[in-house]
């Protein structure tokens, strides 16, 4: 076998992997937030009971290839907390309580977002997801399970996480950083709930 054939053989030969790893790849197609029609629901504890409400969100993308979902990332209203588990003064009271720098510190960081950096497809529409969520200029990364349904040109997608507000420096009425709270204490675990639809 002469040299200049011996090359070209292992030349195809190293090849061939690259090519195996690269077909199917088909091209990224980036799907716009339809904020609006996209709704995310808060549910927050504390020893004596609990409350409710939405806030709303400011942007969002998310990427498929291949009919897969691959990535996303979201910017969330900070200034749009709403509370629905009571109403006029009492909403008026926890919801400027929720935007002040005891909670979320709203006028100093007036959004938070969420960036997806690991996703896997666990088939019939399912995915597990890992993220890096920021909230109060801290990031921390976060696991949760998605639901994510293609329609044509619609994508609808709904997942539930919960979020350790500790890690974020949200501080009042937890027990991680004050003692001897008693039944003044708020659970740092919150549930946030997320339906989203998208388009082109």
């Amino acid at each position: 076998m002469s040299k200049s054939i011996f090359r070209t053989l292992i030349l195809a030969l190293l090849m061939a992997p690259a090519l195996v790893l690269s077909a199917g790849n088909g091209p990224v197609e980036t799907y716009q937030v339809d904020v609006s029609a996209s709704k995310l629901a808060w549910q927050a504890y504390k020893v004596t009971g609990k409350h409710f409400g939405d806030i709303q969100l400011k942007s969002g993308t998310l990427q498929f290839q291949d009919g897969k979902l691959t990535g996303g990332q979201f910017t969330v209203d900070m200034e749009s907390i709403a509370v629905k588990d009571i109403q006029g003064e009492y909403a008026d009271k926890l919801r400027n309580h929720l935007l002040s720098d005891d909670f979320f510190g709203v006028e100093t960081y007036p959004t938070s977002s969420l960036v997806l950096s690991k996703v896997t497809f666990l088939g019939e529409n399912q995915y597990d997801i890992v993220g890096n969520l920021t909230i109060k200029g801290k990031t921390e990364k976060v696991q949760f399970k998605a639901t994510v349904e293609q329609a044509g040109n619609q994508i609808l997608a709904d997942a539930a996480m919960k979020v350790d507000r500790s890690k974020f420096d949200v501080r009042y009425g937890s027990n991680t950083f004050f003692g001897d709270l008693g039944d003044k204490a708020i659970y740092d675990d919150f549930d946030m709930t997320i339906s989203l639809v998208a388009g082109k």
